[in-house]
């Protein structure tokens, strides 16, 4: 059975909700999947696809529990042979241009990495959005024919 593989970027712990919810919803539909807040290359290598769904901090910087894992990605650079994925970024768009600055960053890796995007960047504003949940499986659930 092939297994969706959900990358959470988060600091405060709403992104992790999200990623929970998301996971839910997924199950609900029979499909296979497994949250990663601490993943492994390993991990990465093992999913058949990916959601990446990830606030963004500081001046656009990725989460802490993402840095070293991205940046082994960026070192390792183990190519991805089409694996379709999506990315999820949540944000505050009054930042300005480092809005959703970690979402672009892993939507970026992952297109280099020779990933196969099944979506565009989704980005949540939290100026306008307060459940981000509803938003983001709302667009997981239209993605899940990709997904399978």
């Amino acid at each position: 059975m092939s297994k969706i593989g959900i990358f959470v970027g988060t600091v405060y712990g709403n992104a992790q909700h999200v990623a929970e919810e998301v996971n839910t919803m997924l199950n609900g539909h029979g499909m296979g999947s497994e949250v990663f807040t601490d993943p492994t290359l390993n991990d990465f290598k093992q999913v058949s696809s990916m959601l990446f769904i990830s606030s963004t901090t500081g001046q656009g910087d990725i989460p802490p529990n993402l840095e070293f894992f991205v940046q082994d990605l960026r070192d390792q650079f183990p190519l991805m042979e089409q694996k379709p994925f999506a990315v999820a970024g949540l944000g505050d768009s009054s930042y300005g241009e480092t809005y959703c600055g970690a979402g672009r960053q892993i939507f970026e890796l992952l297109t280099e990495l020779q990933g196969k995007p099944i979506s565009e960047l989704l980005q949540i504003d939290a100026c306008e959005t307060l459940e981000p949940e509803v938003e983001v499986v709302a667009w997981a659930e239209k993605l899940l024919p990709e997904l399978r």
